[in-house]
């Protein structure tokens, strides 16, 4: 049975407990007539530390980073997210936001709590689920075109983790443990909650897949995700990182989906990654039972090496 939170409560934020979930965030208003569509929105935040990957990296081994101004630099980039995310401008104001590398209190991220000061500078709740930081372990080795990512460092006390933001309140959130192997510095999870839309509920799942897994695996944390999503019943927003990284893995991902009945408006090889001239299409919102009436990619927006991709969605038949 899944732990209920209705997250409505200003700055109700605690430390993960016993469901390994955190709340808290902006107080919602009370809606005096259920919603008949929703905006979902998927943003990878990389911790809000910009969108310069590889030159970032670059000149962190060269020893010409700025550490002492991280902290000013995630504030002001958590707040262009949260205009973004609320003014209508780059994509319509957002309903729920599926974030992933979402850090709390991280060296790289400044220290700050990237998911919940992104939830109350834009009026929502949110709920967070968070991977624990090795303390007896070293990080295995990546991939070198895998290496350019700033490391949690070892023994620090932040972690890293995915988040799920309402503006209507998120209910019955719940982890999803995902198979994986390897590195204990790289553990997988989803979260869940459920939302009304119009006089019925949806469940939204928000993933992260891991880059470093081969095909197989990945394909494996997926299908631990649709498991959970056809326990829970009824209609499905499934959306997140999957970081298909080539046009092979976004085929057999886009193609497991479809044979589990979901369906996506995002033509494959939409660009939703960006370093220097190259695009990948790394980012995805699928529905079951729903239908999408638009959707988008918010480019330009320099918070990240990821755009937000967003999509509005209503009831079928509605």
């Amino acid at each position: 049975m899944r732990p209920t939170a209705t997250l409505n409560h200003p700055h109700e934020a605690a430390a993960p407990g016993a469901t390994g979930l955190e709340f808290g965030g902006a107080s919602l208003p009370h809606e005096a007539a259920p919603r008949t569509r929703l905006v979902f929105v998927t943003y990878n935040i990389r911790y809000a530390v910009g969108s310069f990957l590889i030159s970032g990296s670059l000149l962190r081994r060269l020893g010409l980073g700025r550490p002492a101004r991280r902290s000013r630099l995630v504030a002001r980039h958590v707040e262009a997210a949260a205009r973004a995310l609320s003014d209508g401008r780059r994509m319509p104001p957002a309903d729920v936001v599926a974030l992933q590398e979402a850090d709390r209190g991280t060296l790289r991220a400044g220290g700050r709590h990237v998911a919940r000061e992104l939830a109350e500078a834009a009026g929502m709740s949110f709920v967070r689920a968070h991977a624990p930081t090795p303390r007896d372990a070293e990080p295995k080795k990546k991939q070198w075109y895998l290496d350019f990512e700033e490391r949690i460092r070892r023994g620090e006390e932040g972690d890293t983790g995915v988040a799920l933001l309402g503006r209507v309140p998120l209910e019955e959130a719940a982890r999803v443990e995902l198979p994986w192997a390897d590195c204990a510095w790289r553990p997988r999870l989803a979260l869940s909650a459920s939302v009304r839309l119009g006089h019925g509920r949806l469940r939204v799942f928000n993933l992260h897949i891991d880059p470093h897994a081969g095909l197989a695996e990945q394909l494996a944390q997926h299908r631990a995700v649709l498991s959970a999503a056809d326990a829970s019943g009824g209609p499905v927003v499934l959306l997140g990182d999957f970081n298909t990284l080539s046009r092979r893995s976004c085929a057999a991902a886009r193609a497991l989906l479809e044979s589990r009945g979901y369906r996506t408006p995002l033509p494959t090889g939409t660009g939703t990654w960006r370093a220097g001239p190259l695009r990948l299409h790394a980012d995805w919102i699928f529905t079951r039972d729903l239908r999408v009436t638009r959707w988008g990619v918010a480019r330009g927006l320099g918070v990240s090496d990821h755009w937000p991709v967003w999509a509005e969605v209503e009831a079928e038949g509605g």
